[in-house]
């Protein structure tokens, strides 16, 4: 039987597979599947492939209450989808979320979370991106990159020491795979790592993973601090005035977990008042970061536009991964990467995965 709008009509129980144990209802055979874009729209090859295996509407963030109450699964494209919360009333047949993103901060909202509603994330994909991205600016900093190319373009000949990355301790806050990753990029590097996740508990492969209860003690430790934990109410604000003023003055901070983690005029008074040495951010409390911001401008702050994760070929690996959920879906087959969605952490196959 193809696929048409008339079929899902007049046939529902044609349509209908009887679910796996665990999952609140039936899947469908032939759902409606609905792409959502910022405008930052998938590849044209990501679009072909996902045409080649099922028809979808794509559209966009302002658009979607029009075509919501004809959505069985929804593909959230951009990092941030808050004005579903809004149409939530014309989700009546939606039974499955995928978001494009392994943190689902931006897609969550209590309505969602009270529903039956199937959320899964990309989670996976980006972990060792992000592990490069974070070892290079440790690098930039311990080898001083920054302030080579400064002087090249001023044609300045000027030598100096740089640091050794070994020996040096990194505390990674957040202990799920992408801070994993991160911390076995460190080791690699031969420095020593300190994991820290919600609670403490021992650990197969790195020994023990701290408790957030420690942070400030870790914090005084700490050459690097690298923030990879999901934004939850646990972790807004986390680092505050207290959190910076527990770090050593020689310490740099690198967050590319999320902007909200960190109070941001506290980061700058900490960097300006010479309490840290300097900071890496890939995420900002408002993205695009402001014209006006004083981040662009500050010696000792490198800024990068939330890009972190993205490496060549990220959105073929995305559309691959949401059509092998999108077969599993339609045979009723447990679908991969599912998000317990009260707290903000990825299970598979019932089993804590992704445990901040």
């Amino acid at each position: 039987m193809s696929y048409n709008r008339q079929s899902m009509t007049a046939n529902p129980d044609e349509n209908s597979v009887t679910a796996p144990a665990g999952l609140p209802y039936p899947t469908l055979r032939f759902p409606r599947v609905t792409v959502v874009t910022n405008g930052d729209t998938p590849s044209p090859a990501c679009v072909g492939a996902l045409r080649a295996h099922t028809p979808i509407t794509l559209t966009t963030v302002e658009q979607l209450g029009e075509v919501l109450s004809q959505t069985d699964v929804l593909f959230v494209w951009p990092f941030s989808l808050p004005t579903l919360r809004f149409e939530w009333q014309e989700a009546a047949h939606l039974r499955w979320i995928h978001t494009a993103t392994a943190g689902i901060d931006g897609v969550v909202f209590p309505e969602l979370t009270q529903s039956n509603v199937l959320l899964t994330n990309s989670r996976g994909v980006f972990d060792d991106s992000i592990a490069e991205y974070v070892l290079g600016l440790i690098l930039a900093f311990a080898k001083d990159f920054p302030r080579t190319l400064d002087l090249q373009r001023q044609r300045v000949w000027m030598h100096r020491d740089t640091e050794r990355l070994a020996g040096q301790n990194v505390l990674v806050v957040g202990a799920g795979a992408i801070g994993r990753a991160i911390a076995r990029l460190c080791r690699l590097a031969n420095m020593t790592v300190e994991l820290m996740g919600r609670r403490a508990r021992g650990d197969a492969e790195f020994g023990e993973v701290l408790g957030a209860s420690e942070l400030y003690r870790a914090l005084g430790r700490a050459d690097f601090v690298v923030v990879a934990a999901p934004l939850t109410d646990a972790t807004y604000n986390m680092f505050d005035v207290a959190a910076f003023n527990a770090m050593s003055a020689h310490a740099r901070f690198i967050n590319i977990g999320r902007g909200s983690i960190v109070d941001e005029s506290a980061l700058l008074r900490a960097i300006r008042e010479g309490r840290l040495a300097a900071a890496a951010l890939d995420v900002f409390v408002d993205e695009p970061l402001p014209d006006e911001h004083p981040f662009w401008s500050e010696e000792r702050v490198i800024v990068s536009p939330h890009m972190s994760a993205d490496f060549h070929g990220w959105q073929e690996v995305i559309t691959d991964l949401f059509l092998q959920n999108l077969r599993h879906f339609r045979g009723g087959a447990p679908l991969l990467n599912i998000v317990d969605k009260a707290l903000g952490l990825g299970f598979r196959e019932n089993e804590r995965t992704n445990d901040q």
